[in-house]
C-alpha cells in the first residue's frame, strides 16, 4: 500500500527547499505546494489511509461511503464528509480494489459536485479487473 500511495504523491505538485537537520548539515530535498488531500472510500479505501499518513502526517483525510443497491446494481452515496475547503485541493482517491468502477465514478461525480475538478483527483487502487 505505501508504494502505491508514494507514487500517488509523486503525482503532485512540490517546491524545492533546503532543510537544516539537527547536526547542522543542509540537505536539498523537497516539499508539497499547500492543498493536497486524501479521500478514502469506506470500507476498504479506509485500509489505504495509514499509508497515506505514514507518509505525510497532517493530511487532511475525507471519507465517502457508497454501496451498490442490490435490486439495481446502481452505486449509490449514503455518506460525505470532505475537507471544507476540498475544492481547492488536489485529491488522492483511495480504493483499493477496483472491479466494475461505478463505485469510483460515482465517488468522482460527488467530489466534482463539491467542486473539484476531475483533472486533480488521483486514483490510487491496488488491483484492478476488466470490466464486466
Amino acid at each position: 500500500i505505501r508504494l502505491v500511495v508514494e507514487e500517488g504523491l509523486n503525482q503532485l505538485p512540490y517546491t524545492e527547499c533546503t532543510v537544516t537537520t539537527p547536526t547542522g548539515h543542509k540537505y536539498e530535498g523537497v516539499r508539497f505546494e499547500k492543498g493536497n488531500c486524501g479521500v478514502s472510500i469506506m470500507r476498504s479505501g479506509e485500509a489505504m489511509e495509514q499509508g497515506l499518513r505514514d507518509c505525510c502526517r497532517s493530511i487532511r483525510i475525507g471519507k465517502i461511503l457508497i454501496q451498490s443497491d442490490e435490486e439495481t446494481q446502481r452505486a449509490k452515496v449514503y455518506y460525505a464528509k470532505f475537507p471544507p475547503d476540498i475544492y481547492r485541493r488536489k485529491v488522492l482517491l483511495m480504493y483499493p480494489i477496483l472491479s466494475t468502477g461505478n463505485t469510483v465514478i460515482e465517488a468522482v461525480k460527488v467530489l466534482v459536485e463539491h467542486g473539484v475538478q476531475p483533472s486533480v483527483i488521483i486514483l490510487l487502487s491496488l488491483f484492478s479487473t476488466p470490466h464486466g
